[in-house]
This record gives structure tokens, C-alpha cells and sequence, in this order.
């Protein structure tokens, strides 16, 4: 497997890693956010991968691996309502709709991708060290 291909691999899962974590930041920041309506009210979302295992015939370098963002879709968890009929959001029988973004489950998730984005980052540091190694071998 040719170096660069590594760097290519490494930098797909890293673009793949940054959507997780964003999607995962926006989770959050609505967390605590309320609606009028079971429709209205924010739904967290997932992140959903796919392999990239073959040559895209219209790519003029050929992809041997990687990993590619396939979906971004609403989190299917039921939606939470609470009596609160000081609320300007409430509806007329004074609930409110909350998110059905769980925090801690979040930064969980939060963790997980930004240690998967770390791997991907040692990954390429070890192939430009060797690159370098084998640079420093060839110039003796």
C-alpha cells in the first residue's frame, strides 16, 4: 500500500470524524431547547458511515479505503413534553416539547469521535515519519 494512499485513508476518516463531532456540538447546543409542537421540537442527529472500498471510475486517483459520511438523519428517540404554562413557547393547553437530545450520551459521543480524529491524526504523523526516514536513507 503506497503512502499515499495512507494520507488519503487517514484524511477521509478525519473529514469523516469532524462531521460526527459537529453534528454532536449542534446536539448539544439544542439540547435544552423547547417547542410549541411534538413537530417543532429539535431532534438530535446521527451521523451515518460508509466504506469507501472501490475506484470511483470519475476520480482521478484511485480510493482503496476510506470512509465517507453517507447520511446525517434525525435521531428517532421519542420527544419529551412538560407542563409549563408560563412558557411563551407553550401550546394552548401549556406543554412545551423538548428535544430529544440525552447530554451525557452526547459528550460520549463527543469523546469517541474526537479520540477517533486523534487516531487518524497518529496515523498521519507515523506516515510522514517514515516518509522522512526513508528520505534520510536515500540521501546517505
Amino acid at each position: 500500500m503506497a503512502l499515499d494512499n495512507i494520507f488519503g485513508i487517514a484524511g477521509s476518516a478525519l473529514n469523516a470524524q469532524t462531521v460526527r463531532m459537529n453534528a454532536t456540538a449542534s446536539n448539544l447546543a439544542n439540547a435544552g431547547t423547547v417547542a410549541s409542537s411534538d413537530k417543532d421540537a429539535f431532534r438530535g442527529k446521527r451521523v451515518t458511515f460508509k466504506t469507501i472500498m472501490e475506484t470511483q471510475a470519475n476520480n482521478d486517483l484511485a480510493n482503496k479505503g476510506g470512509v465517507k459520511v453517507s447520511a446525517i438523519s434525525d435521531d428517532p428517540k421519542s420527544i419529551s413534553r412538560m407542563s409549563d404554562p408560563g412558557n411563551p413557547s407553550a401550546d394552548k393547553d401549556g406543554y412545551v416539547y423538548l428535544s430529544n437530545v440525552n447530554e451525557m450520551s452526547e459528550m460520549v459521543e463527543m469523546m469517541a469521535a474526537a479520540r477517533s480524529y486523534q487516531n487518524n491524526v497518529e496515523v498521519v504523523n507515523t506516515a510522514r515519519q517514515l516518509m522522512m526516514r526513508t528520505l534520510d536513507i536515500i540521501k546517505s
